[in-house]
């Protein structure tokens, strides 16, 4: 899953959420330089990354467009996760997605003193851009994506993901929606073992 989902599933904890954020920024499993919730937020993704990895449901996804993108297809699956995650919005939350995402970034100005630097260098990137309300549409994650290509160096040729995502939509959906539900089940499951509830 890629950065909505991340936070989403994190629930109203902001602490926790920061932490799920910044995770793939963080190496190692010595969180001692974070607060403790920000820490058990870093377990939290690392949980959900690997509870996605291997679902047979993301499989069929990554199937999909294997052909096209080789070793890329899981990094493209997250993000087309995330568009339908944004694209239902009011299907999971009571707030705007353009309202919840504000704040989302307001609380990480508040905190930037504890991203680390790789967070703290893309940040004015991703708010003036709007990079997690733009995955609401289509073109909204083809910049992304086109963004993501460039930092490649165009290796991956995710420029052209756009285009299995139109042509896979529905079934990508359902794919979505079904191991979504596993997901979130998951987590709850794992926020009470981390006695994160």
């Amino acid at each position: 899953m890629n950065y909505l989902a991340h936070i989403y599933l994190s629930g109203n904890d902001t602490e926790l959420r920061i932490g799920n954020f910044i995770a793939d920024s963080v190496r190692g499993k010595d969180f001692t330089m974070f607060p403790e919730r920000v820490a058990q937020g870093i377990i939290l993704h690392r949980h959900i990354d690997t509870f996605t990895d291997s679902h047979p449901t993301v499989k069929l996804s990554k199937d999909l467009i294997r052909s096209e993108y080789g070793h890329w297809s899981s990094v493209i699956v997250d993000i087309y996760y995330d568009h339908f995650l944004a694209a239902n919005w009011t299907d999971f939350h009571q707030d705007p997605l353009d309202v919840y995402v504000q704040q989302f970034y307001a609380d990480l100005e508040k905190h930037y003193d504890i991203l680390p630097a790789k967070v703290q260098n893309f940040l004015p990137h991703m708010i003036e851009q709007n990079w997690i309300n733009s995955y609401a549409t289509v073109d909204g994650i083809s910049r992304i994506f086109h963004q993501m290509n460039h930092r490649t160096r165009n290796r991956s040729k995710m420029n052209f993901a756009p285009i299995e995502l139109v042509k896979f939509y529905a079934e990508m959906e359902l794919h979505f929606r079904a191991f979504f539900k596993d997901l979130e089940l998951h987590v709850r499951k794992q926020r009470k073992t981390l006695d994160l509830t």
